[in-house]
């Protein structure tokens, strides 16, 4: 079927005289399952709509916007597949040097605030159009929320872009209920039912039903109020118990109706086999084209969802804790179609999802109840309704590296180890080790003191030294010698110098030298944002520790690559802030040498040794 008109002689070669939509985002075209704007657009396409890809306009001028005429319907804007200040922006509020959904890796290519400034150049160029926004950036900033780059409170998107609709979490249903809607030739301002979608309206016009949670100006006020709203917050944000959420902004209500319903598997299966070209557009050739999709052209989304529910992540907020799935028959089609595609070697880089070995609710309670309040199927230790079960996913793994012209499958999205741990059958993992590691597993402790972890929602470190001694059982009995990578953070709420200490203590006792880590980073619509803000648990209303002065970060950061000779300082002065001079000398407990002694002599590894087992 080919790309989707991004011109307007693209348009008339069709025979269009106008789209129905045009669709703006501010990532360069790529035309492949693993990006939102791919599906949205083929999911309106499917449902017989004609849509126009805009993708990373020049946002200085009206010029770019009317490069279709007027559509027919309205527009659908996204910043991409991540919020455009993370985008741009390191933790360090440093201008990023490379761009991963730009062509060529160019900086640049779209604004700060991508959605804001694409619906504002909309409302300039068109004014009274339907204008729905979507995506992350929207979703997650679909209530008054702290941010980081401001260091402060903002309202609502929905009123700094002024668009009608906000579509948040995974929009295929509501993207095609609006679309129809505004066929059949319902005005946007009446469109105030849908699931998935956010609307505001005069307070005098607040429905009476659902949970409303302080104002923005409330929150804006007090912190204890921010973390309140949070709380209200995440706690709907599930499709068989979520309410409708209210939240006034001066003389006008925003008001998220309940999320949309999960796709069935039938219906996730025909998402994820729609005609895209799993390519950027040839437009983007020249420069060598989008850097983004390398990890993932030859990759398998098979689930959605996560009942991992870690604090810092925004997935809960966004697409959800209900986890389904796709059929094994879609999966094997899906991976049959690679074989004879250009670039393709034998190799999947990816059976996987936001979790890759979950396949299924975590209890039969969530079907019959919704997901629990407050509560983590996982952390601190897994709820003993927990099903762990792997063997729909191991039988699918299995078949995909069985098929003619498969070589290798991969798994490189992260797995849950906490949860492999409850399943009593160790057939999964041992073919884990055997068949999809490529010498390296990626998985996530992020820290080792409990109360850290406990502020992440993340299982006791326990857990980890578990599965690492299996893993590193089973590799050696299968005659690999493998590695385990795992993700640290430093700065979380809830870690002072004393934790961070704890932490490089524990790496250098396992001889673990992480050559990345990264700082906690206050992104929208999460727990540990609303922590790192309000230094308030928003389930408890009790203090949590936060580090927010840029030096103590590099300090805490520095602590986890007390190993680096350029860190010597900082690790040097951590340890006597934290009253840790024990730390400081030759013995093999010791984390560095006295100051212009050099690095301590004894108890260091090359970066790359593990730990024997």
């Amino acid at each position: 079927m080919g790309f989707l008109p991004i011109s307007k002689q693209d348009m008339e070669q069709r025979g269009w005289d106008a789209p129905d939509f045009v669709y703006v985002c501010g990532d360069a075209y790529v035309d492949h399952p693993a990006f939102g704007m791919a599906i949205i657009t083929r999911v309106l396409e499917k449902a017989g709509f004609r849509v126009a890809v805009l993708a990373q306009p020049d946002w200085k001028s009206t010029a770019d916007f009317t490069r279709f005429g007027r559509p027919r319907l309205g527009f659908f804007v996204s910043s991409g597949n991540i919020d455009s200040m993370v985008a741009h922006y390191t933790v360090a509020k440093k201008k990023r040097s490379f761009d991963y959904y730009s062509p060529g890796g160019k900086t640049g290519l779209r604004p700060d605030r991508a959605v804001i400034v694409y619906c504002n150049r909309i409302r300039e160029a068109y004014g009274e159009i339907p204008v729905i926004i979507g995506g992350l950036e929207a979703s997650l900033r679909r209530f008054a929320h702290y941010d980081y780059w401001d260091n402060k409170i903002r309202r609502s998107i929905l009123f700094d872009s002024q668009a009608d609709l906000i579509s948040y979490g995974m929009g295929e249903k509501s993207v095609v209920e609006i679309a129809r809607r505004l066929q059949s030739g319902e005005k946007i301002s009446d469109i105030r039912d849908i699931r998935g979608t956010c609307y505001a309206c005069d307070v005098r016009e607040t429905p009476y039903s659902g949970a409303e949670c302080p104002s923005f100006e409330n929150v804006v006020a007090s912190k204890k109020e921010y973390a309140v709203s949070c709380r209200i917050q995440q706690d709907e944000q599930d499709f068989f118990r979520g309410k409708a959420v209210k939240q006034r902004h001066g003389s006008k209500m925003l008001v998220q109706n309940p999320p949309s319903m999960p796709l069935s598997q039938d219906e996730l299966d025909e998402v994820y086999e729609l005609p895209y070209e799993r390519n950027w557009h040839p437009v983007y050739d020249k420069d060598s084209g989008v850097p983004g999709i390398d990890e993932v052209r030859f990759s398998i989304t098979h689930n959605r969802g996560c009942f991992g529910g870690c604090n810092f992540c925004s997935l809960a907020f966004h697409q959800g804790r209900y986890v389904t799935s796709r059929s094994k028959e879609s999966i094997i089609r899906e991976a049959q179609s690679f074989i004879n595609q250009p670039g393709f070697k034998g190799y999947i880089h990816d059976i996987g999802g936001p979790t890759a070995n979950f396949r299924n609710p975590s209890c039969k309670g969530q079907e019959e109840r919704g997901l629990c309040k407050g509560k983590h199927c996982l952390a601190p230790e897994p709820c003993p309704r927990l099903t762990a079960d792997h063997s729909e996913y191991l039988d699918i793994l299995r078949a995909v590296r069985n098929l003619p012209g498969i070589k290798k499958v991969f798994i490189r999205s992260g797995i849950r180890y906490d949860y492999l741990l409850k399943n009593k059958d160790d057939t999964f993992l041992r073919e884990l080790v055997k068949y999809h590691v490529s010498g390296q597993l990626r998985v996530a402790p992020e820290h080792c003191s409990a109360a850290v972890l406990d502020k992440m929602g993340k299982p006791h470190i326990e857990a980890y030294l578990e599965f690492s001694k299996k893993y590193f059982s089973l590799s050696e009995k299968a005659g690999k010698d493998q590695y385990l990578v795992p993700y640290l953070m430093s700065s979380h709420p809830g870690s002072t110098l004393k934790e961070a200490v704890e932490l490089a203590c524990f790496l250098k006792r396992l001889k673990i030298r992480p050559e990345q880590v990264q700082d906690f980073y206050p992104t929208p619509g999460t727990i540990s944002t609303c922590m790192y803000y309000t230094g308030l648990d928003p389930y408890t209303l009790k203090e949590v520790y936060v580090s927010v002065n840029p030096h103590e970060k590099a300090l805490q950061r520095a602590l986890l690559q007390y190993y680096d000779p350029k860190n010597a300082d900082l690790v040097r002065e951590a340890l006597i802030k934290a009253g840790r001079r024990d730390l400081i000398g030759y013995s093999a407990k010791c984390l560095v040498a006295p100051s212009g002694r050099g690095q301590s002599g004894r108890g260091d590894y090359h970066p790359n040794e593990r730990k024997k087992k």
